[in-house]
């Protein structure tokens, strides 16, 4: 009976993670600054935890020492100030479906990171370093799709009136193009810091367990430090101005039900079920964005954008799948790696992702 929460609750986080990109680039086509939103969605994150971790920690919060501290802060600049902004600058330079796809590169480069940190082993004469290395170059290949090929629009995946129409242009200019190979290109370097961030969150957390009190001081030390990053970037202050309408929606959501909901619900799942289940489910926000751009905003969905995307999610599952063999005794079925897989340290992007 329990069985059926967990598929579920993962399942909804996945959705949750689509709209946040969908809601994002809906801010970004109407003029908000990527800086000023990151800011902002960190001051609600801060604003929503910060009470949760008074209650519910007061009497068993760890003891927090000045060298705990600067971990904890340059964690966060590593995570947010850096990497936030730019996974903000993909969604607003591509689409809210190639800034879903980073999210499956995340575990890929995170396994890649803890081999070369000897975290992990990697065997390329095995099935599951050939898996392993197979489903990298699969990645690889996907976000090469999605940055240079672009093929035939897929009229079954495009509707005429959308429910929210992106001022974005939909005429790929010189310019426009440039922008679209750059946000591209810039997903590796959004997964690579984000899998760099799990594995020093993962170092970080057993020195400090307390996960709600951690994502608290996350979220306040990078709000300082977004404010510092918007502020030299963003000098129109006209910009920082927040009215009635997709952006402020875009920012309430992000810090409420990303930065708290989700944060919880993957937390949950990751303690049930170990990170094998929850990478596993990643793809599900790619397909859940796909369908949902169409309808919300009026994107316009490419053959090379789907066959990228496919590579992508291939390549993930191959190296998912190599990983779970290395948890197996020989003559085991695959199914109990899941309890035990440890790929970094767990797929928490938004704690504080």
């Amino acid at each position: 009976m329990a069985a059926w929460k967990h598929y579920s609750a993962i399942i909804f986080v996945q959705l949750l993670m689509a709209v946040m990109n969908l809601l994002g680039k809906t801010a970004f086509n109407r003029g908000m600054s990527t800086f000023v939103f990151v800011f902002y969605r960190q001051v609600v994150a801060t604003v929503f935890l910060t009470p949760l971790a008074i209650i519910f920690t007061r009497k068993t919060a760890p003891p927090t020492s000045f060298k705990m501290l600067v971990k904890i802060f340059m964690l966060s600049l590593l995570g947010f100030p850096i990497n936030l902004n730019l996974q903000s600058v993909v969604v607003n330079y591509t689409s809210a479906t190639v800034a879903s796809a980073a999210l499956n590169l995340m575990p890929v480069f995170t396994f890649l990171l803890t081999v070369l940190l000897r975290i992990e082993t990697f065997r390329l004469k095995s099935m599951s370093g050939i898996a392993k290395l197979s489903g990298f170059v699969l990645c690889v290949t996907g976000v090469m799709l999605i940055a240079l090929y672009k093929g035939p629009q897929l009229k079954i995946l495009n509707f005429h009136q959308p429910f929210l129409q992106s001022s974005g242009n939909h005429n790929y200019s010189t310019e426009s193009r440039l922008s679209w190979i750059l946000g591209s290109f810039l997903v590796f370097v959004v997964a690579i810091f984000w899998a760099l961030w799990t594995v020093l969150q993962g170092i970080i957390i057993k020195e400090y367990p307390s996960k709600l009190l951690l994502a608290t001081l996350i979220s306040l030390f990078s709000a300082f430090q977004c404010f510092l990053v918007a502020f030299i970037f963003e000098s129109n202050f006209k910009k920082w101005k927040l009215r009635w309408d997709e952006g402020l929606l875009a920012v309430a959501y992000n810090g409420v039900f990303i930065a708290g909901l989700a944060l919880y619900l993957q937390s949950w799942c990751n303690d049930k079920k170990g990170p094998f289940f929850v990478a596993a489910f990643s793809p599900l926000a790619l397909v859940f964005t796909i369908t949902i751009a169409s309808v919300i905003l009026g994107e316009r969905t490419n053959l090379g954008s789907v066959f990228g995307c496919a590579f992508i999610v291939g390549g993930l599952y191959g190296v998912l799948w190599g990983k779970s063999r290395d948890n197996i005794p020989s003559g085991a079925p695959i199914e109990s790696a899941g309890e035990d897989l440890k790929i970094g340290n767990e797929f928490n992007i938004e704690e504080g992702k």
